[in-house]
């Protein structure tokens, strides 16, 4: 496959409003490879939409979503979840114990796991989690025992879907760090979707405001947190200033 410069490209995409997502209207947009654009807006705004189209969780009602220059929708799609790794907010683990559910992706693809315990301690989990349950962890050790799940099906873009919700502080920074770290080695790709502000301004190189479904602002971060260019923007950051977090 010829290398692309651009991992995600949103060509007039639409997806109606359905049970359980937000729609999209009309967004054009692209990701570049080894970047990472973050994804902010209120509840239902389509965000986790967005996600979604990207490894064909969903499928656009109007427009094309191109992965690494190819229509996702000509994507046989094993092949196309061993690239797109997707991390959701309430993750769903898998029967038998963390270290079942760690092997699994490796085994279907003929490889095996060793040394998983760094892994597992980057992201602030114990080893001794190994031999549990998965269904027995808390939500906290769910969202980060899924990250380290889907990482090690080294994929190349990581689709992550507000996975530090349950986690305080100090295992959010790890969270953080470890995406950080994959993404220099790796050249990985992230979309990331956050409502915390303060987290999207950390990890993101660039961030889209998504209200109603529509792209309202893509910028550099930085830019975007300082010099915003469209009143939704500077209205939905002044309200959070004011203490008013995004519902």
């Amino acid at each position: 496959m010829a290398m692309e410069t651009d991992a995600i490209q949103f060509i007039d995409v639409s997806v109606p409003f359905g049970d359980g997502h937000g729609g999209i209207s009309g967004l054009t947009a692209t990701v570049e490879v080894g970047k990472t654009v973050t994804l902010i807006g209120p509840s239902g705004a389509g965000k986790s939409t967005l996600l979604s189209l990207c490894n064909l969780f969903l499928t656009p009602q109007r427009g094309t979503v191109n992965i690494f220059g190819k229509n996702v929708l000509e994507w046989d799609v094993p092949s196309l979840r061993r690239q797109v790794g997707m991390v959701f907010q309430t993750p769903v683990m898998l029967p038998g114990t963390v270290l079942d559910n760690l092997r699994l992706g490796p085994k279907l693809r003929g490889e095996t796991v060793d040394n998983i315990e760094p892994w597992l301690e980057a992201v602030g989990l114990s080893p001794t989690v190994l031999q549990q349950p998965a269904q027995d962890l808390s939500g906290g050790q769910k969202q980060r025992l899924s990250l380290v799940r889907t990482l090690l099906n080294h994929p190349k873009i990581l689709l992550l879907d507000e996975v530090t919700s349950a986690l305080d502080s100090h295992s959010t920074q790890l969270v953080e760090q470890l995406v950080q770290r994959v993404k220099a080695q790796q050249n990985c790709t992230v979309l990331w979707v956050t409502h915390n502000l303060e987290q999207a301004r950390r990890v993101g190189d660039e961030t889209w405001l998504l209200v109603g479904g529509r792209l309202v602002e893509a910028a550099p971060t930085e830019v975007f947190f300082t010099r915003p260019q469209t009143e939704a923007a500077r209205q939905f950051l002044a309200s959070v200033c004011k203490g008013g977090q995004p519902s």
